[in-house]
């Protein structure tokens, strides 16, 4: 009987892990079988993480907090979790190379992926061009040309963002109206820096090493054209990864895990949530970390009470 397992292995569930293990509760983290250390793997340079004042690699981050949460005694297994029973006293969690564990509490790290558009290339030139995250990659795009695909808020955010750093933001958007609020459109139609192109939806993404430039397909006529860019944004929403538990744990309207307050506890008495998982507004790395120390404190001080 295992006192904490934890599932996932971004900054949330690293986190969570140093924390435990220092406290002394020898947590396994199961980290997944191909997507160990999660969303940062993808990224390259990371130049808002506290304490790397020259910035860092996404993987190399990932792998500092996993060796530091293996220095404190955590087990990590590099499976994949395919089922779990959390609904009684004691967890249950299976995996995808048959072995079953039993815990007393489990923290969920499972995170949420980007939505992509779908199209040829587009994890290829992921870190080259192609970015899911301004406040992560708008620096590296000053005086450059920038799109941005979505229509509702967290679109138009990254567009009123981007315009800090480029000389232009396009926003591209399928339609010829907006999910956004009202107050968000009319802060992007009075930004002299942002163009919008409606009706349209990007058919194919230019450039070898690097993004140049897009073709733009019109979704009313059916008309293609090109366009210059140096750098595109998609900002078309982000899934949850809640399917292990979306039948036993209480999610919001957007299908987050629901969390009670700044807690980290779920409907589920001894099961915890943190990371990208919970927060469908911030998505920072660093949020991420946070909201792992949370998580942590709230499994140890559930298993002093208990």
């Amino acid at each position: 009987m295992r006192n904490v397992i934890i599932v996932g292995s971004g900054p949330a569930g690293y986190t969570a892990a140093i924390y435990t293990a220092r406290a002394g509760l020898e947590p396994l983290l199961i980290a997944s079988s191909v997507e160990a250390g999660g969303e940062l793997m993808k990224t390259t340079e990371i130049e808002n993480f506290p304490g790397f004042p020259n910035g860092l690699m996404g993987p190399e981050l990932m792998a500092n907090m996993q060796a530091q949460a293996e220095r404190f005694g955590t087990e990590i297994l590099l499976d994949d979790v395919v089922e779990v029973d959390l609904k009684g006293d004691v967890k249950i969690v299976k995996t995808g190379n048959g072995k079953t564990f039993e815990a007393k509490t489990v923290i969920l790290a499972t995170g949420a992926a980007y939505r992509e558009l779908g199209l040829p290339r587009e994890k290829e030139l992921s870190g080259h061009g192609v970015s899911w995250c301004a406040t992560c990659d708008g620096f590296f795009f000053r005086e450059k040309q920038i799109a941005v695909v979505g229509g509702g808020d967290s679109a138009m955010e990254e567009a009123m963002f981007l315009s800090r750093f480029g000389s232009s933001v396009k926003l591209i958007h399928r339609r010829d109206s907006f999910k956004a609020s009202k107050t968000m459109q009319e802060r992007v139609m009075n930004n002299p820096k942002i163009e919008i192109i409606y009706n349209s939806a990007v058919e194919e993404l230019l450039g070898e090493t690097n993004l140049t430039g897009l073709k733009l397909k019109n979704t009313v006529d059916g008309s293609t054209s090109e366009i210059p860019v140096d750098g595109l944004f998609i900002a078309i929403g982000s899934d949850p990864r809640v399917w292990l538990v979306e039948n036993q744990i209480e999610l919001t309207s957007e299908k987050f895990i629901q969390v009670e307050g700044r807690s980290s506890k779920t409907s589920l008495p001894g099961v915890f949530a943190a990371g990208d998982v919970i927060d469908p507004t911030y998505r920072q790395a660093i949020t991420a970390a946070g909201s792992g120390c949370v998580a942590a404190l709230d499994a140890e001080h559930y298993l002093t009470s208990h």
